[in-house]
């Protein structure tokens, strides 16, 4: 079918971000995409029959995504700040953290807490993380420098604290209450299974988590995801790249040829360089070797309510809980509960689990009818990991629903099932994704949202963190170092490894 300069082989967020700029400085470039869509898992769409709701289905918040990417490509996007950042219940009462009132946030964790030790540290914590994050992120997009360099440039303080040792143990260092502790440790489970307690890849995790364009802060991408992957087709297309979707990559060789199966057959393109924008796993079987599946861990529940839940404190606005993360069973006891017993194959007890209301923040998803008729909600659980999944998928998949909805009653006043809104057949609008789901629809190996572990934002021997062994095949996705959430990071940083060759 002829030969490119580049071979994007996936066209996710990241390879999209890469063929713009590929395209842009003037190489051909090919897109090759398996599903009839761009845009893998940073997309929109009516998960219910006949409900007019465009849910971001996978991925939902913006974060990592740097401004300077959006301005290089000149992204039409439009993105969102939230103003609550989180609500977390604790018996009859909650935490509530309002990004605009500090006042208002310290009188909070006096009634849950008991006193202001908390919030202080809170503000010291995370002035900590803003600085590290104001430092870290503009190396995101350069060169990788060494672990010596980036400890220089974020001090000896922070280094120890967020980097040199568990997460756990800093956490519990610095906070006296165990919700106030679990608040802070969900940054360091999301998308990940591992022991803060012990496991340094909550460290990493926890830094993709605050480190986000400078500010660490989650935004709402107005029109959901979709429009994400939107903006980034049509800046690639803009740039020249062409796109092939139904194009499922079936072979990839060191010296640049890819073979994917589309409806017409197979077919063999030639080029220059590969960019890779599939899980590491996934390039290791189409090239031939042996492959390493990593595990996801994660439930991911999308629903459409009429009305939001009532909460067991009544002087909190249910729209305030709502709109920014709304903790459940959260606590650091909970979290290490729930971790212990999905280490030994069990499903938690009382699944810890967060949720939050695209609608709340940007009601454009919802059709015109349903404007001001319903919500939609997004619960993301934690330490779900795909062994629970693995035996009897369906079996698992309803108990783990069930168990969660308990959790998530648990802080409620009312049940969170007298909220959902039904399909004109009359079923409830609730739409369950497991890792062995994703792995079957999404084609993640082990349902693994970050594709791979996440890595450390440094490393020895510098480059781009996008080289393989191979000098014509380059990971340009999230399994890329630096990859990982809706960032178009990985994208960029193969690009440029070519471009300023």
């Amino acid at each position: 079918m002829g030969s490119y300069d580049v071979i994007v082989a996936g066209g996710g967020h990241n390879g999209l971000v890469a063929a713009a700029y590929l395209a842009g400085a003037g190489r051909r470039v090919l897109v090759l995409e398996r599903n009839a869509h761009v845009g893998g898992l940073a997309i929109s769409a009516r998960a219910f029959p006949g409900v007019d709701v465009r849910l971001s289905r996978y991925s939902y918040l913006v974060s990592l995504l740097p401004t300077r990417i959006v301005r290089d490509l000149g992204l039409d996007l439009r993105l969102r700040r939230r103003r609550y950042a989180s609500y977390t219940p604790k018996g009859g009462t909650g935490l509530l953290v309002d990004n605009e009132d500090d006042l208002a946030t310290a009188a909070s964790f006096r009634s849950v807490t008991g006193g202001a030790a908390d919030h202080e540290a809170w503000r010291r914590f995370y002035g900590m993380a803003a600085e590290v994050a104001k430092a870290l992120a503009p190396t995101l997009l350069e060169p990788l420098r060494g672990p010596a360099e980036i400890e220089r440039l974020v001090g000896p303080r922070a280094w120890g604290d967020l980097f040199a040792r568990p997460i756990g143990q800093t956490v519990d260092e610095r906070f006296g209450d165990d919700t106030v502790r679990g608040v802070v440790l969900t940054d360091a489970l999301i998308g990940t299974f591992a022991d803060p307690a012990t496991d340094l890849l909550a460290n990493r995790c926890f830094l993709y988590h605050v480190i986000g364009d400078g500010t660490g802060e989650w935004n709402v991408p107005v029109g959901g995801m979709g429009a994400v992957s939107g903006a980034l087709e049509a800046a690639a297309r803009r740039a020249g790249a062409e796109i092939r979707t139904g194009a499922e990559i079936v072979g990839i060789s060191p010296s640049g040829e890819v073979t994917f199966a589309a409806p017409d057959g197979e077919h063999t393109v030639s080029g220059g360089h590969v960019l890779v924008n599939l899980p590491p796993a996934v390039l290791d079987r189409v090239m031939g070797r042996p492959a390493d599946i990593p595990e996801g861990a994660q439930l991911k529940v999308n629903m459409v309510l009429t009305r939001l839940p009532r909460l067991k404190d009544a002087s909190v606005d249910p729209r305030a809980a709502f709109s920014g993360t709304f903790h459940i069973n959260e606590g650091r006891d909970q979290l290490a509960a729930a971790y212990a017993r999905a280490a030994r194959g069990e499903l938690p007890d009382l699944p810890p689990a967060e949720v939050y209301c695209h609608s709340l923040t940007d009601a454009s998803i919802l059709g015109p009818e349903l404007r001001g008729r319903a919500e939609t909600m997004t619960l993301f659980g934690l330490q779900m990991p795909a062994r629970l999944f693995r035996e009897q998928p369906d079996a698992a998949r309803k108990a783990a629903l069930e168990a969660t909805f308990a959790s998530v009653n648990a802080v409620l006043a009312e049940p969170l099932q007298d909220c959902l809104l039904t399909t004109p057949d009359g079923v409830p609008c609730v739409e369950v994704k497991t890792p062995v789901d994703l792995e079957r629809e999404a084609g993640l190996p082990g349902g693994h949202i970050f594709h791979t572990d996440l890595s450390w934002p440094f490393a020895d021997g510098g480059g781009w963190g996008v080289e393989t062994e191979h000098e014509r095949v380059l990971m340009c996705g999230a399994g890329a170092r630096r990859g990982g959430g809706v960032s178009g990071i990985g994208g960029h940083n193969a690009a440029m490894a070519l471009l300023r060759r």
